[in-house]
């Protein structure tokens, strides 16, 4: 058994039982491939691989068992190999963040330059997604950490941790009938056309909840991926949209009025996620206490290690 038959059944099962791709990206020969884990099935005693002819079509049921030690004897030895960089130089490296686009426009600018200017040496590269998306890039180390609301919790194989609470606001023209309003009830907003989040984004189940708990339906004329379109269809006078509080700045959208609605739809909470068992690089930490500065290092280790005390906002 050797680690390359290790590296070719995690490739042949990411790369949806293809030999020849799980070849190219390993950068290889497909008989190579084929011929190790054949060997590697032989040495353990089982198929690891379900066959239709000389393809493979899926894992057996002690395949499946397989490839659990698989991932983490390959996620130890990544660890490995992270540990002997990060002594060879311990302010430099690559560090990747899957994020959504309202926490990639409104929340991470400010904390991504205070990083730079600690660690200039780091590449930081920054990937946008929805928030299963961005769950799935941590999951096959696409990215070091993702950075998204509530819904990338509670997903298998990632550790994640509160950042920040923020609610949504209402957002219209200047001269809005809303605006009138002394505290803005769901029935009031219903009235008009809505132009929100698509339904993977920033807490829209909350939206849609807490109408349906009212039984309105509101008019969703368009639903959107960040909150820069959003506003640009309420300036045009199509409807009333609702965004992330974080999302709007008085400063740059002085063509619109914001009425916030946490009353009505609840509050949200951003979490850092990282992946279970993953080795982290001491900026990495870093870079979570100046997105949180309640997250310090051995409260982020604690959480690492297992330890299953909740910390909650």
């Amino acid at each position: 058994m050797n680690l390359h038959q290790l590296r070719f059944v995690r490739e042949a099962v990411r790369q949806n039982y293809n030999l020849t791709d799980a070849a190219k990206a390993l950068f290889t020969s497909q008989p190579g491939v084929s011929k190790a884990i054949i060997e590697l099935e032989e040495e353990l005693g089982v198929d690891i691989f379900t066959r239709h002819g000389k393809r493979i079509r899926g894992l057996t049921e002690p395949g499946r068992l397989v490839l659990g030690s698989v991932e983490l004897i390959m996620q130890e030895i990544d660890s490995l190999k992270r540990i002997g960089k990060e002594y060879a130089a311990q302010d430099s490296g690559s560090f990747t963040i899957a994020t959504t686009h309202t926490q990639a426009r409104y929340t991470l600018p400010r904390v991504v330059q205070a990083f730079m200017l600690k660690y200039p040496k780091v590449r930081l590269s920054l990937l946008q997604g929805n928030p299963r998306q961005i769950a799935e890039m941590v999951k096959s180390d696409q990215a070091d950490m993702a950075i998204a609301t509530e819904s990338i919790s509670g997903i298998d194989g990632l550790i994640t941790l509160p950042c920040y609470q923020w609610e949504h606001v209402v957002v219209v023209p200047p001269d809005h009938a809303l605006l009138k309003s002394k505290a803005v009830s769901l029935e009031e907003i219903a009235a008009f056309p809505l132009i929100t989040y698509d339904s993977a984004f920033a807490g829209r189940s909350k939206i849609d909840h807490a109408f349906g708990l009212r039984g309105l339906k509101p008019d969703v004329l368009l639903e959107a991926i960040d909150a820069d379109v959003i506003k640009t269809y309420v300036e045009l006078g199509m409807g009333v949209g609702i965004i992330a509080g974080m999302a709007f700045d008085a400063e740059r959208d002085k063509n619109l009025r914001a009425i916030p609605v946490g009353h009505l739809f609840g509050m949200n909470v951003s979490r850092v996620a990282v992946k279970q068992g993953a080795y982290l690089r001491s900026y990495v930490y870093t870079f979570i206490e100046l997105l949180a500065p309640t997250l310090n290092r051995k409260l982020v280790e604690s959480a690492m290690s297992g330890n299953k005390d909740n910390y909650e906002l």
